[in-house]
């Protein structure tokens, strides 16, 4: 049955045509039912047979009418057609094959009772097998099963003797039939396959076209299109009937100048030359936006060896090009920014430090570095950090202008490259617009933002003939600018090496000393203004250095903060001060400063509960001073921290108040109890003309209108003493009450003076002084030491950096280059001192003079 379509697996049969054949004979089998019983009636004397036999000599008819009946009807119900496909083939064959036999019974009973004579049994058989064979058509297996079953039927009652004709025919019937059958089954099933294979091959096209990448177009001999895909014809946005009919070369501008590999005129020699091309640039005749395609086709031939047309292929190249186009803007551009990236920077300054000729160029190296970038990202998340760098960008960029190439490093580090000859002023000039413009706020997620910048300069040939070393130099020259205070601009100066490797080393030492217990605090006191006791004390970090004696806290807690110690060092001052604040009599309070690393760490309130508890120290005992940069962006987690802080009943105080970026807007929010008033504004403003007295009235009565206390710093004479209580400050810190001291001299002046504070110090103020930080170079007795000037005047300045001076040491300072000038100590606490100079000098020329060059 194999050659028939049939198998128990069913897998050499396809269900569309055995279902197909099920449907065929079905219809049909009523047709063969009316012609059997027509055969039937005319070859049977009915009266006759009904007499002779009764009603059972129609039982094989009435059978074979049954199955019938069976073959048209059950296909259609469906409990049939839930059984697979070549199972009820299956089954029309078995009642085909049963008719077939009742069919037989019912002639072969003709013979032995009485036939008319019309139409002989025998006849009537083999027109029922031609019929059937007939019917059945290209379904040879059910027309197969009906003569299989005449032929037994035949051979079963009367042998081969009486109906050997019948049976030949029978046979011959069905051996013809498998034969038949075998050849239509072959063609069939290459019909079939090739029928698969072209619908596969269209299924795969057109899901090629339908994805778009790619589509196909025919022409004939003419050049003209014959095909064109879909894909193509949304593509330019024209209906079919417009497009076939044109020439290929209609569709791509041929005249494109964009198109640099000449693949517009290749096109048409290809196609005039009749040969083979593959993916050919060309610009596509589009409207709007240009199109890129790529082509490819190959001529066709017939049998005969005529040209008959091209088929080819194409594909859009636009967004390929467009990808690789940014790619290469990636390469070389910041994505973020679209600044210039390290390695076009790295290009451009190269270029700049060779000259034209090969020989050593000029040029200016700017390094930038944005103060307080870090505070908005871990504060405000990274989506506003990355909106702020791309403002800063864009201010960069338009500062520059087309005298440089600006670009980003990464992170919140920018490079300025300058070619041409590098003049100083000019480029101080530049350096303090771009800090002073950078320095604005900002306004990201409808949150005003303010950071700060630092430029570090370096100059092509003076500072290095290489990229490497002007990057090095710049790169030292940005820290020195930091190291001063951030928000100002440095030239590099050879002595920077020395300062870094210094600095260096300091950061290592730093680190041993915070593992060994080697740093200490002192405590400096706070006095009420109404009744000169002692109301708390602000502790102060000290480290002395087991080789370089007392180290000032200006210069290594910058070290700290960049070497990322400043959370376990300020956890440290935290414990330490709140078990001494623990042995003080009363309510005395500890303050103790918080910088903006520590206030923005979301674990700093569990730091300070937890030394609160290790102490036992009363939460309102404890003073936080929290300087403005804390929270200069103010968003939801600065507002989450000082209510985490708050909620521990600890006291929060405003430090430095009016030195930084102040604004009246977080006043109202932040629950401050005390404002500190900056020592900036206490010096000199008990001397006549000064506008400090004005402004620290202001702060006070701002302070009492919100309910906070307020505290001067700074105070180190009697007629500032005098004025900041005529004011209304609630409290004196400064060194008119004493410096700091160390927990066990704090216990001694309790047991000594109670809580009593003494003033003590100079009775008027200096004369006025502005704030400098400039490194400079002392002389005593053969040595040289370097310290650094806080702030001057015509006649002395302050200096920090050499440790309990004696006073009346007499120094030769050189305050600037070919600037030297005999001085005198007059007094000295720690690290700082007063010094008188040998005579007045003019304050401009020291501002606009160079620094010292502090090598060797």
């Amino acid at each position: 049955m194999g050659t028939l379509g049939l198998s128990d697996s069913g897998q050499n049969l396809s269900p569309e045509w055995a279902l197909q054949a099920i449907r065929s004979v079905s219809s049909v089998w009523p047709l063969f039912m009316a012609a059997q019983l027509c055969i039937a009636l005319m070859a049977t004397n009915v009266p006759f047979l009904f007499q002779a036999r009764g009603l059972t000599a129609f039982l094989p008819l009435a059978v074979a009418v049954c199955l019938g009946i069976g073959i048209w009807l059950l296909p259609a119900r469906a409990v049939v057609q839930r059984l697979k496909p070549h199972r009820q083939i299956w089954l029309i064959c078995l009642l085909a094959f049963g008719t077939a036999l009742a069919s037989g019974l019912w002639f072969s009973s003709l013979d032995k009772t009485a036939a008319t004579g019309l139409i002989s049994p025998f006849a009537g058989q083999i027109g029922l097998a031609l019929i059937a064979a007939s019917l059945f058509g290209q379904h040879r297996a059910l027309g197969f099963a009906y003569c299989l079953g005449m032929a037994l039927c035949a051979y079963g009652l009367h042998g081969l003797g009486r109906d050997l004709i019948l049976t030949v025919v029978l046979v011959v019937i069905c051996a013809s039939m498998l034969l038949q059958a075998r050849t239509e089954r072959e063609r069939y099933c290459a019909a079939q396959a090739d029928e698969l294979r072209s619908q596969r091959a269209h299924r795969l096209l057109r899901e090629y076209e339908e994805s778009g990448r790619g589509w196909f177009w025919e022409t004939d001999r003419t050049g003209a299109l014959t095909y064109i895909s879909p894909t193509l014809e949304r593509s330019l946005g024209a209906e079919r009937d417009a497009l076939l009919g044109r020439r290929l070369t209609d569709l791509v501008n041929m005249g494109a100048a964009a198109n640099s590999d000449g693949g517009n005129r290749t096109l048409g020699f290809h196609l005039s030359s009749r040969s083979a091309f593959s993916d050919l640039a060309v610009c596509a005749a589009t409207e709007g936006d240009e199109r890129l395609w790529a082509l490819s086709g190959r001529p066709i031939i017939n049998e005969y060896g005529q040209f008959q047309g091209f088929r080819g292929s194409g594909s859009d190249l636009t967004e390929t090009r467009r990808s690789q186009a940014e790619v290469e803007r990636l390469a070389q551009f910041d994505s973020l920014t679209g600044l210039a990236n390290r390695v076009q920077m790295q290009r451009a300054l190269e270029q700049a430090v060779l000259g034209p000729r090969g020989d050593t160029g000029e040029c200016a190296l700017f390094l930038l570095d944005l103060d307080r970038f870090k505070n908005v990202n871990d504060t405000m998340g990274h989506p506003a950090g990355d909106a702020l760098l791309r403002e800063v960008s864009r201010r960069l960029k338009h500062l520059v202008g087309d005298r440089g190439v600006v670009g980003r490093l990464g992170g919140d580090e920018f490079k300025v490259v300058l070619p041409g000859h590098p003049d100083r002023h000019k480029l101080a000039v530049l350096a303090d617009a771009i800090i002073a413009t950078l320095s604005q706020p900002y306004l990201i997620e409808e949150t005003q933002v303010v950071i700060g910048a630092s430029v570090g300069i370096a100059l092509c040939p003076d500072d290095g003939t290489t990229s490497d070393a002007l990057v090095r130099n710049a790169d030292l020259a940005l820290y020195a600018a930091k190291d001063a205070g951030r928000g100002v601009h440095r030239f590099y100066s050879a002595d920077m090496h020395a300062e870094a490797e210094d600095r260096r080393l300091l950061e290592d030492d730093l680190r041993t000393a915070l593992a060994d217990d080697a740093l200490q605090l002192v405590y400096q006191p706070i006095v009420s203004a109404k009744n000169g006791q002692i109301v708390g004390f602000e502790s102060l970090l000290r480290w002395h250095h087991p080789t370089r004696g007392p180290i000032s806290p200006a210069l290594f807690v910058p070290i700290a903060e960049d070497a990322g110690l400043i959370g376990p060092l300020g956890e440290w001052v935290l414990r330490t001060a709140c078990a001494a604040a623990t042995k003080w009599p009363g309510d005395i309070r500890v303050a103790v400063n918080v910088s903006p690393i520590q206030f923005a760490n979301p674990s700093l309130p569990g730091v300070v509960m937890n030394a609160l508890a290790s102490s036992g120290l009363a939460p309102q005992r404890l003073e936080l001073e929290i300087t403005e940069s804390c929270f200069i962006n103010e968003g939801e987690k600065t507002d989450q921290m000082f209510s985490r802080l708050k909620g521990l009943g600890v006291r929060l105080a405003l430090d430095d108040f009016g030195t930084g970026y102040s604004s009246l807007g977080y006043l109202k929010k932040a629950p401050f109890d005390k404002i500190k008033i900056d020592q900036s504004f206490v010096r000199g403003a008990a001397m006549k003309g000064n506008r400090n007295t004005a402004i620290i009235t202001s702060i006070v009565s701002l302070a009492n209108a919100l309910g906070m206390d307020t505290t001067a710093e700074g105070v180190e004479t009697h007629d500032e003493l005098e004025l900041v209580r005529s004011l209304g400050c609630s409290q004196i810190q400064g060194f008119i009450y004493g410096k700091g001291a160390s927990a066990e001299e704090v216990a001694r002046r309790f047991a000594e003076q109670g809580m009593e504070a003494r003033a003590s110090g100079f009775q008027s103020s200096r004369a006025p002084r502005i704030s400098m930080l400039r490194s400079v170079a002392i002389h005593h007795q053969g040595q040289r030491y370097i310290g650094r000037v806080r702030n001057i005047s015509a006649g002395g300045a302050m200096i920090e950096g050499l440790w309990n001076v004696p006073p009346d040491t007499g120094f030769e300072i050189d305050l600037a280059e070919g600037l030297t000038i005999g001085a005198v100590a007059r007094w000295s606490v720690d690290d700082r001192m007063g010094v008188q100079f040998a005579h007045m000098i003019d304050l401009r020329k020291v501002q606009s003079a160079a620094p010292v060059r502090l090598a060797g």
